[in-house]
């Protein structure tokens, strides 16, 4: 009688190669050209609306653009995404918002720069779960939480200190040459992404097979059991979906304010001038990148010693948690160092929540990594559109700046609840995968 024992696997000889880290390091860069392409407008925002005659809520308007656009196309290009692969749908994400980038530098009037900033959106929809599905193809496991934080530390980093770049260089050549520089990096990243990047690493000609082993370890191998298969009532139904989404829309809310409407809330509330406020204004996000790198390797961690839902959910609870007691507390504060610290303190910390956010979606999407990446942050969303017109309307309601920075802690005051309901061990799909 044939024995039902498998025989072991053979061990790659020699060490693994290295080629992930490259890839980490290429995905790393595109987050980078993200925020700098997104903040900029931010710093920008005074002289766009002198030179064009807009009001704040014209501007506030132009601003929840973009954010309606990625809104309404995240789903449709992740989903594409999941069957064409990161390589094809990233090549068309970049070049086509690397386009508008530039066409900003263009704009006449408000209109032109609305459909303009629109058509920014849409071409930028999808980029961040095209990257979670890169990191799940490239990614072991056990070094997900890590790799995520990595990816914002740099994203944020670029966010950081785009808005004195941004305003040193507008200075000298104006803001429309601003927008087309900047334009610009997306186009020679997608001639490097193009030329080496592979979807599937058994395709790299540089992946040995000690290093393919490590990156396949505990990771599955796909199926075509029913678990496996997408639908959407098995997505929209589960029971993580709706805490997972509702918990990341503070995280988006807090970040849009930043690289919109920060920059004009110390300049008109606390009276920052000139230098000191391109470094203010991206203080926090330089704040963040501490918060990201500490909350990948916090989340990979805890997830080792205390197991997946405390790894993940445990550690995104706390940081909703301190953010939302640091932003309210900021409301209150009247020195403006101690105001943009508490800002900062409440950046860092839902920027460590980060890592566990994101790989929590890697370890539930199985096989449709970049769907369910796609439907928390299209949720997340509603605080980028919803986040400017809140922050005027409240102005405008209370003519004090305090009140929409007091309303944003109260969001994050609800996400923490919201991480309680999660358990990224309940997966949507992939049953068959390993998390």
């Amino acid at each position: 009688m044939p024995t039902t024992n498998a025989p072991p696997l053979p061990v790659p000889a020699g060490p693994p190669t290295r080629v992930r880290h490259g890839v980490v390091a290429l995905t790393v860069s595109l987050g980078m050209v993200t925020y700098l392409d997104r903040a900029c407008i931010g710093a920008l925002a005074p002289d766009i609306s002198r030179d064009l005659a807009l009001s704040k809520e014209q501007m506030s308007v132009v601003f929840s653009a973009f954010a309606l656009a990625y809104a309404l196309f995240e789903l449709p290009t992740a989903w594409w995404a999941d069957r064409r692969g990161a390589r094809r749908a990233l090549t068309r994400i970049v070049l086509w918002w690397s386009a508008f980038t530039m066409a900003t530098g263009a704009a006449l009037n408000f209109t032109s720069l609305v459909v303009t900033r629109f058509l920014f959106g849409v071409g930028e929809a999808g980029a961040w779960p095209c990257m979670a599905l890169t990191f799940a193809q490239w990614v072991p496991r056990a070094a997900r939480g890590r790799v995520q934080g990595l990816f914002f530390g740099g994203a944020h980093l670029a966010g950081g200190l785009t808005p004195m770049l941004a305003l040193a260089l507008g200075g000298v050549f104006g803001w429309r040459t601003v927008f087309v520089c900047f334009g610009l990096t997306g186009l020679v990243w997608t001639t490097a992404w193009l030329r080496w990047f592979r979807d599937d690493p058994s395709q790299h000609p540089g992946v040995n097979p000690a290093e393919l082993a490590l990156i396949a370890a505990g990771r599955g191998v796909a199926g075509d059991s029913p678990a496996d298969r997408f639908t959407w009532r098995r997505l929209l139904g589960h029971r993580n979906m709706l805490p997972l989404c509702l918990g990341y829309i503070p995280n988006s809310c807090a970040f849009y304010f930043c690289i919109t409407w920060l920059p004009t809330y110390l300049a008109e509330k606390h009276h920052f001038k000139a230098l000191s406020l391109g470094f203010f204004a991206g203080l926090p996000l330089l704040v963040g990148i501490a918060g990201d790198l500490l909350g990948g390797a916090a989340t990979d961690a805890a997830a080792h010693r205390f197991g997946l839902r405390w790894g993940r959910a445990g550690i995104a609870g706390l940081g909703n948690l301190l953010a939302g007691l640091a932003m309210i507390g900021a409301a209150f504060a009247h020195d403006p160092y101690l105001a943009i610290g508490l800002i900062s303190l409440a950046v860092g910390a839902t920027m460590f929540t980060l890592g566990a956010t994101w790989a929590t979606c890697i370890d539930l999407g199985g096989p449709h990594v970049a769907v369910v990446s796609a439907t928390m942050n299209t949720a997340g969303q509603i605080g980028s559109v919803g986040g400017p017109l809140l922050v005027t309307w409240l102005l405008k309601l209370t003519g004090d700046w305090n009140t929409p920075v007091l309303a944003i802690g109260c969001l994050f005051l609800i996400g923490a609840a919201c991480w309680g309901r999660i358990d990224p061990r309940d997966r949507v799909f992939g049953c068959r995968f390993a998390v």
